[in-house]
């Protein structure tokens, strides 16, 4: 019998169910979802289900999520009703090693982390996952769509990431062009409503315009996440205005998503009113990840600090400081 499984051909002696092909393969079925035939296979039907001659699967990896117990009374944000104190969200791509990884995220303090749902590398099945070193018993695991161009690619990611971790909050983002890696707008509204009317909670990666941003509320999205600048750019927030214009109407949490390049820049996201911000390539790519984590930390709390103080007003004159009565 001959099938494909991530993309490769594969012949396979006499009939085998999904668990079967599995254990040939020596994957745990814990760690891993499979669809066939763009139909998602639930795990509890793996030993039943199967496989007949041209079938098509894909295998992915395992994610998980988890949420810290959070008190009401701390300066928390909440999304699709999770409450968090953290207010950094960090992705798990772009360092040297899962050693790394985890140090930079621990040192961040974030309890979000993004994670992309990819194929199993068939040809060491026993290589280490993140799980291994993210515990998802204690970080958020948040399944994103990084890489696809369709609303198709997205919804049938997603579909697949919630059979692996059983839980529904996932992030959004479609991509536009290669080079730009800015959202499809088109693409990501056809997407939010399938996904939505399919019971997902989801956050969504859009551009800075505040009528696209308000129209992923309308349908029902949980948070929206406009970009600061490209993905990876490092530029910083480019759109200060069309931003601030997001918060002041939405009803949702808003977090800059993609360009923060330094702690500068998360803190500029935060002052604006921002309920977080995103960031993977400013802390993995810096000479220091861990020593940039931390950075990015104070950062963003320094940030929201700053928008809940109130800054003064902008002056075009000098206004001493000190009391002019009494000079000698």
């Amino acid at each position: 019998m001959n099938i494909t499984v991530n993309g490769d051909a594969m012949a396979l002696d006499g009939p085998v169910t999904v668990a079967g092909l599995i254990g040939h393969l020596g994957l745990d079925q814990v760690k891993v979802a499979v669809e066939r035939n763009l139909e998602i296979v639930p795990r509890s039907t793996f030993a039943a289900v199967e496989l007949a001659e041209g079938d098509r699967l894909e295998i992915v990896h395992f994610i998980g999520g988890g949420n810290l117990s959070v008190a009401a009374d701390q300066d928390s944000f909440v999304v699709a009703g999770r409450r968090f104190s953290s207010r950094l969200l960090v992705g798990t791509g772009k360092y040297k090693d899962f050693d790394e990884t985890r140090a930079a995220i621990e040192a961040s303090g974030a309890e979000i982390v993004t994670v992309a749902v990819r194929r199993v590398n068939l040809a060491t099945p026993g290589a280490p996952m993140l799980v291994d070193y993210l515990d998802p018993r204690v970080y958020t695991f948040l399944p994103n769509t990084a890489g696809c161009y369709t609303a198709d690619e997205a919804v049938r990611t997603l579909r697949l990431a919630r059979e692996a971790g059983g839980w529904k909050l996932v992030k959004l983002e479609v991509l536009g062009n290669i080079k730009t890696l800015y959202p499809n707008m088109v693409e990501t509204l056809a997407a939010a409503q399938t996904l939505v009317a399919e019971g997902f909670d989801v956050m969504v990666y859009c551009s800075d315009d505040p009528i696209m941003a308000k129209r992923l509320e309308e349908i029902g999205c949980c948070a929206i996440m406009p970009l600061a600048a490209p993905i990876g750019s490092g530029l910083g927030v480019q759109n200060p205005v069309g931003i601030r214009l997001i918060i002041e109407e939405a009803k949702v949490p808003v977090l800059v998503d993609a360009g923060v390049g330094t702690a500068s820049d998360a803190a500029v996201a935060m002052e604006l009113g921002c309920d977080g911000v995103l960031m993977n390539t400013a802390i993995a790519e810096a000479k220091d990840p861990i020593l940039m984590a931390r950075a990015m930390k104070a950062a963003v709390e320094a940030g929201r600090l700053a928008y809940r103080a109130g800054r003064m007003p902008k002056k075009l004159y000098a206004d001493p400081s000190s009391p002019l009565a009494g000079l000698i």
